[in-house]
């Protein structure tokens, strides 16, 4: 399911995809190029681009790996909402998974709920790193949602008077 819907706000325009897809570790790549192509109009640079990208790669492993155990299942989701708000970008992941016991434990670097699986522990981590914002929140038995904003461009965050 792909949406898209456009609406002025305030005399800025904002933009708004959903997209929903089935948890399967070959989308990670389909998100991933799905944003870029969504913030393509703000002319992010070659680093802003592939901070995203990565956090994207992150959130959407995330979900697969520890939301759905990897289980691959045609019938389990992911959801990705993404906004543009000016020249910020506000992204929302979830899934309907497992959820995670203890959001603070789980997103300490080297922290991994799967070390059988030689995990690194630094999807949080590199979420935070490349994103300028992030909240995460969960509830064990119903899901997790990921939310992260990042500015794109090199205009100020705050409008100076002339």
């Amino acid at each position: 399911m792909i949406e898209v819907v456009e609406k002025r706000n305030n005399n800025k325009v904002t933009n708004r995809i959903h997209l929903e897809f089935a948890a399967l570790s070959d989308n990670e790549s389909f998100a991933r190029m799905a944003v870029a192509a969504f913030i393509t109009p703000l002319n992010p640079t070659l680093e802003e681009m592939s901070d995203v990208k990565t956090a994207i790669s992150e959130a959407v492993t995330n979900a697969v790996l520890h939301g759905y155990e990897s289980r691959n299942s045609m019938e389990d989701r992911i959801y990705m909402d993404c906004m543009l708000r000016g020249d910020v970008l506000e992204v929302e992941i979830g899934d309907r998974g497992i959820g995670i016991e203890d959001v603070g434990m789980a997103m300490e670097p080297l922290y991994t709920s799967k070390p059988e699986q030689d995990r690194s522990g630094m999807g949080f981590a590199f979420m935070e790193a490349f994103m300028d914002d992030l909240e995460v929140e969960s509830e064990v038995g119903c899901g997790t949602v990921v939310r992260m904003c990042k500015k794109i461009g090199t205009s100020s965050w705050i409008a100076i008077e002339e």
